[in-house]
């Protein structure tokens, strides 16, 4: 393995440490930490049903799968295990340690064997009331194959014995999801104190009514959870529509091969031997012992509970201080250039955007990509609006945007029941750039409005996720957006770019050319510096010029949340490269570079990751910003965002996540930026 690449499958467990470090935080309110052990335990599952199940197979193709990779599959797989239960380790620490902490805030757990005579009552009522009716156990024998257990549900392995005669039985019971019954239920409480049950345990108490009508006394279970391969299998089939293939590869990842199998530590050695032949694990399998509960994501949607410092406080969005209410959004627009930064700005100035151009009879159509969408969309809400007010309406909609294709596929049904043209994506290339078009027409003057962002149209995820969002006017970036969706619409036609570096076609040739450029000026002597922030930088080439550009003297800074393959600061490699990643309250999802180009600054702003996959199988926008007082803006964001001394990881080979400690006053960069946009709004 060369040293001077991590492989992305490592570094990104090295970036899901930094989330749990967050839970372990004693300087994080309590029930922050308890939401950030929700993320771990979410990310960690997406991650086994993604990253380890492609990893499983390229595994069989042995020497091919390493040609690829640059690595061994078998030994990352390895890897991946004991760093995963090393975690298991740190997570049950601070799960525990949360508990206890709870406490002094007068908030129990409790299970069903600590119920007083009160609680008891209000289970049992609570069971047969809500709970009863939505069990439905499966009685396991040896000659009954399993079913296709549901992935990432949690299951009840119950064994079920007669103390008399010493006979067993066993059965599987399907815990009812989040979305059914709450994971969390409040407890009659007394003296102030507040008590918490898991569903989990609300079952466990009703189990002897469940298998009442059978011959055993003794009744006991013990959670268990399957991960399966999530990665879309898509036939290349043209006699079979687009939407028709992902709806029925949604059908295929239901019964993907398990990756990985989470049980109770106390479940019995025999009754274990029996799920695992049932599930056909192998020794190569992800097993992982663990706790009485699993399913940690649900504590992201954690009772409310009020209380001093148990949450963040607030930090409201500011109104950009170029609009104003009751003005009109696109004749801004005319006069400057904008930025947002969300969630600092509030997204709900892209909806007033949408909303002006629906109803502005001058606007004569809209184009949009639509990747992630929220759960209830005003983006959609008013596309149709627009559409129904005789607006020519475009949406190119991604079926392909990991776990949320149904999603998409009901809300592309729903554009076309209004009018409104859909477009699903493009075959062979996820369209991930976020783009939208206005075109305004009054009198014989076309006016077109462009909006270029580095994050979904989505206000759900616009609350905690950093994204920048550009609007234009400028004729260089408007009309080569119109090229991006001419594109969408006749997929054989590739127009030549010269302002916006679009993935497949320039972005990756763009950026050597501009690292090379760096790399020239300073064997020159002259200034040269690159500085990115990005979500994740695995790809192998970029990373090789990266490192011969600092080599050159290049004075390379990167802030990376995810996945980071580079390794900075070796001896003769790296030296003059330094990184660090930030996990706080709001993810860092915005990607932007600056590079030095001999004084006269690029800056970009861009949908895609330096990965491969964006770079070369993924329609992504990279846009540049020309307005000063922008350019000034996300070099300042990046400043402060380097100064960070209280939420900055420093990235290095060994995968360490030590704190930056600078002995500066303490600078925390997300609270920082939110006073540095209440500054300028005010």
């Amino acid at each position: 393995m060369n040293k001077a690449y991590i492989p992305k499958e490592i570094s990104w467990l090295s970036f899901n440490a930094r989330v749990l470090q967050e839970a372990a935080n004693n300087n994080v309110p309590l029930l922050e930490r308890f939401n950030f052990l929700g993320i771990y335990s979410n990310n960690l599952d997406e991650y086994f049903r993604v990253r380890v199940a492609t990893l499983r197979r390229l595994a069989f193709f042995s020497n091919k799968a390493r040609n690829i990779l640059g690595y061994c599959p078998k030994a990352a797989l390895k890897s991946i295990q004991e760093t995963v239960l090393r975690q298991n380790e740190i997570f049950e620490k601070t799960y525990s340690d949360l508990l206890d902490e709870l406490k002094k805030h007068q908030i129990h757990f409790v299970n069903e064997e600590q119920l007083d005579d009160a609680q008891t009552e209000f289970v049992r009522n609570y069971f047969r009331k809500e709970v009863r009716s939505r069990l439905m156990p499966l009685i396991i024998s040896k000659d009954n194959k399993l079913p296709n257990l549901t992935d990432d549900a949690i299951y009840l392995a119950i064994q079920l014995r007669n103390s008399e005669t010493g006979k067993k039985r066993y059965a599987l019971l399907e815990i009812p999801p989040a979305g059914i019954l709450p994971r969390f239920v409040m407890l009659p409480g007394k003296k102030g104190m507040r008590y918490v049950i898991f569903l989990d345990d609300v079952i466990r108490w009703g189990l002897k009514e469940i298998f009442s009508i059978m011959p055993y006394d003794e009744i006991t279970a013990y959670t268990i959870k399957v991960t399966r391969d999530a990665e879309l299998e898509i036939a290349d089939d043209i006699s079979e529509s687009y939407i028709d293939k992902i709806s029925r590869s949604l059908q295929q990842r239901k019964k993907g091969s398990p990756v990985r199998f989470v049980h109770d530590r106390e479940i019995p050695e025999e009754f274990l031997k029996i799920l695992s032949k049932k599930l056909n694990l192998g020794s190569e399998d992800v097993i992982i012992p663990g706790n009485r509960y699993h399913n940690f994501k649900d504590f992201m949607k954690f009772i409310e509970i009020e209380g001093e410092g148990l949450n963040y406080p607030k930090l409201p969005p500011v109104r950009h201080p170029a609009l104003q209410y009751g003005k009109s959004i696109l004749s801004v627009i005319m006069k400057r250039d904008i930025m947002f930064y969300f969630p600092y700005h509030p997204f709900d100035h892209f909806i007033d955007l949408l909303r002006e151009a629906s109803i502005d009879p001058s606007v004569v159509s809209i184009h949009i990509t639509l990747y992630r969408l929220a759960r209830n969309s005003s983006v959609i809400n008013a596309l149709m609006n627009a559409a129904r007010n005789g607006k020519s309406v475009t949406t190119v909609v991604e079926l392909q945007a990991r776990f949320d294709e149904e999603a998409n596929i009901h809300w592309g049904n729903k554009l076309l029941d209004e009018g409104v043209k859909v477009i699903y994506g493009v075959p062979g290339l996820k369209v991930h750039s976020k783009l939208c078009l206005i075109t305004r027409v009054k009198g014989r003057t076309t006016q077109r409005y462009a909006a270029v962002g580095t994050g979904n149209f989505n206000e759900d995820t616009a609350r905690v996720y950093t994204d920048h969002l550009l609007l234009t006017t400028e004729k260089k970036i408007t009309n080569e957006v119109l090229k991006v969706f001419n594109f969408f619409n006749a997929n054989y036609r590739k127009d030549k770019f010269y302002h916006l570096l679009v993935s497949p076609f320039g972005l990756r040739n763009r950026l050597m050319i501009m690292i090379e450029n760096e790399t020239k000026n300073a064997k020159k002597g002259k200034e040269a510096y690159i500085k990115i922030k990005i979500n994740n930088l695995t790809d192998e080439d970029i990373i090789s010029r990266l490192y011969k550009a600092a080599d050159a003297g290049v004075q390379i800074r990167l802030i990376v949340r995810g996945m980071f393959s580079m390794a900075p600061g070796a001896k003769g490699v790296s030296e003059n490269i330094q990184a660090i990643g930030i996990v706080d309250r709001f993810l860092e999802h915005t990607r932007f570079m600056i590079f030095c180009n001999g004084g006269d600054e690029l800056v970009y702003i861009a949908s895609a990751d330096i990965m491969p996959r964006n770079l070369d199988r993924r329609i992504e926008v990279t846009c540049p910003v020309w307005d000063p007082a922008i350019k000034k803006e996300i070099n300042d964001i990046f400043n402060i965002q380097w100064n960070d001394n209280v939420k900055a990881r420093i990235l290095d080979a060994e995968l360490s996540n030590t704190m930056v400690s600078n002995g500066e006053p303490p600078l925390r960069s997300q609270t920082e930026i939110h006073r540095y946009f209440s500054g300028i709004g005010s």
